[in-house]
């Protein structure tokens, strides 16, 4: 059985949640492999709503064991708050399988988070300020605080310390802050203990016993290719590989044990936070997609920036990922448009670029060129296959399957679980 890797194609909030429900049924393990809970998934089932921050959107599916990796820095409080939501609503959390070597995000991660941001002015990343990025430098830097840290109070307050001997320099010299004590940050940590220690595994042994055995594993990335550390629009990125490759990485199985890799792409573009975008809309058009789509952050609440379909960002991340298919989502959002403009290519300097540049420069002044395609009145929330979508529904998708680089395996067209059509099986 397969390794599938899903990943997001394009900043975000594509939809992963609802590619991983379409497949959960068919899957034994959902491994989340980056980020932390600096990212949501919706899932819609039924009439109820979930949104997931930190765990695998497969902990909604009966019979699969959820598994938070080695890549992911880990928020324990929220960790418990959603696990604990989650009960209260009847969900099992009792499979979830914790990595000993996932990093944890404490209180002075978050603290260095908002106050770094605030002190960058006008230069800022657009950070979600939950102790995402400075928990991933520590890490870099080898003065993380592991899961495993835990369970030993001696090496777990030996690393607090180290930690903060430099933090409270920082965060009282420069930025006029209290210095925090080692004995606060030992304590929440330590709380947390007993509650944890039934979850945390050898992630990496039990992956791949699980594909020596047959069983489908598939991968979760968080965020999306255009926020990856190493191949997104640095540095308005994430602070891990939210790419394909990040999943190998992350988790511990080997890159020849990955059969396919499946990219969620919205109908349209969308991003958070500061950072170019060259289909951004200011216009009735973006307030209509963000109206729509409901385009508003899962995590954060921000309001999303809002732009037409960007076929070269498709083609590059089906390029850098080796993508095998793509989910396009929220088709039925485009419903009602007389006119729909897709970015094929873009204009730098009064110089085309059918590809995205490699200089961020350039990036950052790319005009988009458009090819306008007709909409459709019709309500597609009912399709249910490729024939029951309006003509210029399908060719719409038939367009741009064209120039993404990678076949439209499935394609959502409302926010239920079941409002997805299928063109070609995701697993077999």
């Amino acid at each position: 059985m397969p390794a599938i890797v899903l990943i997001g194609a394009q900043w975000g909030d594509e939809g992963k949640g609802k590619a991983t429900d379409l497949l959960g049924s068919r899957v034994d393990y959902v491994v989340k492999f980056n980020g932390g809970n600096n990212a949501g998934h919706t899932v819609v089932v039924g009439n109820e709503k979930y949104a997931l921050h930190l765990l695998p959107s497969g902990i909604l599916t009966e019979g699969v064991t959820p598994v938070i990796a080695n890549g992911v820095v880990v928020d324990l409080e929220v960790l418990f708050h959603e696990l604990e939501a989650l009960s209260a609503r009847g969900v099992d959390v009792s499979k979830l399988q914790v990595s000993a070597n996932a990093h944890v995000i404490t209180q002075y991660h978050r603290t260095l988070d908002k106050v770094t941001e605030r002190f960058l002015g006008k230069r800022q990343i657009g950070t979600t300020g939950r102790g995402i990025g400075p928990a991933y430098a520590d890490k870099i830097n080898r003065v993380g605080i592991r899961i495993q840290d835990l369970f030993d109070e001696n090496i777990l307050r030996q690393k607090v310390e180290g930690a903060l001997d430099m933090k409270n320099h920082m965060l009282v010299k420069i930025y006029n802050r209290r210095a925090i004590h080692v004995d606060e940050i030992v304590d929440d940590l330590l709380s947390y203990a007993e509650r944890l220690r039934p979850m945390v595994k050898d992630t990496v042994l039990e992956l791949n016993r699980a594909l020596d055995d047959d069983k489908t594993v598939l991968f979760e990335g968080g965020q999306a290719t255009m926020l990856d550390i190493d191949h997104g629009t640095y540095p308005f990125v994430t602070s891990s590989n939210a790419t394909s490759g990040g999943a190998v990485t992350g988790s511990g199985v080997a890159p020849n044990r990955i059969d396919r890799v499946i990219a969620v792409v919205k109908a349209y573009t969308t991003r958070v936070g500061a950072g170019p975008f060259p289909t951004e809309l200011f216009d009735e058009s973006g307030e209509f997609l963000r109206s729509a789509g409901f385009e508003f952050g899962t995590t954060t609440g921000r309001p999303r920036r809002t732009g037409w379909y960007d076929a070269p960002i498709a083609r590059y991340t089906a390029r850098i990922n080796g993508v095998t298919d793509f989910v396009l989502t929220k088709l039925d959002v485009l419903t009602g448009l007389d006119e729909i403009p897709v970015c094929v290519a873009y204009e730098v300097d009064g110089v085309r670029h059918d590809e995205v540049p490699v200089s961020q420069s350039d990036f950052h002044h790319a005009k988009p060129i458009y090819e306008i395609f007709p909409g459709w009145k019709e309500d597609i929330t009912g399709a249910r296959t490729f024939d029951d979508l309006p003509k210029n529904a399908q060719d719409y998708v038939l367009a741009i399957e064209g120039m993404s680089g990678s076949r439209i395996s499935a394609i959502g067209v409302g926010p239920g679980r079941d409002a997805i059509v299928v063109r070609h099986d995701l697993i077999d």
